[in-house]
């Protein structure tokens, strides 16, 4: 079975960057769906970017098409969130999950990483 990890969140201003990490123990099919969600306090879990594993093909959500950048690494046995241009609306505990197709519902996404939290200060 696998298991799901983030890393890398913290503090940052407006305007800059930071890059998330979902590591990953256990094997990841070809198949397999990575996603990834946020959720500030108060809000529900929303959608933010997924890939498949083995395909470089990429979805993200319209808030923030053009700043993030999802990839894999391979080596690692990770998928990374780059995120750029960072705004207060950003703030959340971020989550990676896996799925077994595209799907941008939480309720479709079997395993859930313990989350990281990013906080952007203005």
């Amino acid at each position: 079975q696998v298991q799901l990890a983030e890393s890398g969140g913290g503090v940052v201003q407006a305007g800059g960057s930071l890059t998330l990490s979902c590591s990953a123990s256990g094997r990841l099919y070809s198949s397999h769906l990575i996603g990834w969600f946020r959720q500030a306090p108060g809000k529900e879990r929303e959608f933010v970017a997924a890939r498949r594993w083995n395909d470089n093909r990429s979805y993200y959500s319209e808030s923030v098409k053009g700043r993030f950048t999802i990839s894999k690494d391979s080596a690692r046995n990770a998928v990374s969130l780059q995120m750029n241009g960072l705004k207060p609306e950003d703030t959340g505990v971020y989550y990676c999950a896996r799925a077994n197709g595209y799907s941008q519902q939480p309720s479709d996404y079997y395993i859930w990483g313990q989350g990281t939290q990013v906080t952007v200060s203005s």
